[in-house]
C-alpha cells in the first residue's frame, strides 16, 4: 500500500507530510523551497510508493478564495499533468496555521524553533493530511 502525501503550498516555501505505509499514522516530512517542489517530489516518488496526494485549499471563514486559493488551483493542475498516476484531493485548510502554532506550543517546542516559519509549514501539512485521513475519503489501493 502507497502512501499519502499532503502538500501545504506557499509561496516561498511549501510544507509536506506523509503517512505511514500502512496509513495510520499523519508524519511531518519536510518543508521545501517552492521553486523545488516538482524536483522534490519525483524524486521523492522514485523512493517511496506514494498512491494519492492531498493539497491544502485556502479558503476565507465565508468559503470565498483568498489571495493563495488560485496559485493552489494551479498547481492542482499542475501536479495533475506532472504525476497523472496520482488522484490529487483538495481539502480545506482554513486555521491549520493556527492550529500548527497552538500544537508546537502545547508539544512543548521552544519559542525560537516556533519562529522558523518552516516548522509551521509541515506542522500544517501533517493537520492537513490527518483530516483528510479522518474524513475518510482515502483511495483505497
Amino acid at each position: 500500500m502507497g502512501r499519502i502525501l499532503a502538500i501545504d503550498y506557499g509561496l516561498k516555501r511549501t510544507g509536506l507530510a506523509v503517512t505511514d505505509s500502512l496509513r495510520i499514522i499523519a508524519t511531518a516530512l519536510e518543508t521545501v523551497p517552492t521553486d523545488k517542489l516538482l524536483n522534490y517530489l519525483k524524486t521523492y516518488f522514485q523512493k517511496e510508493p506514494v498512491d494519492q496526494l492531498v493539497l491544502g485549499m485556502p479558503k476565507r471563514l465565508d468559503n470565498t478564495d483568498t489571495d493563495m486559493s488560485q496559485p493552489v488551483r494551479d498547481l492542482h493542475q499542475l501536479l495533475l499533468a506532472k504525476f497523472p498516476d496520482k488522484p490529487v484531493a483538495l481539502i480545506d485548510e482554513r486555521f491549520t496555521s493556527t492550529i500548527a502554532k497552538q500544537a508546537m506550543i502545547m508539544g512543548g517546542m521552544k519559542k525560537k524553533d516556533r519562529r522558523i516559519k518552516g516548522n509551521t509549514d509541515k506542522v500544517s501539512a501533517t493537520l492537513i493530511l490527518q483530516s483528510f485521513m479522518e474524513s475518510g475519503k482515502m483511495r483505497q489501493p
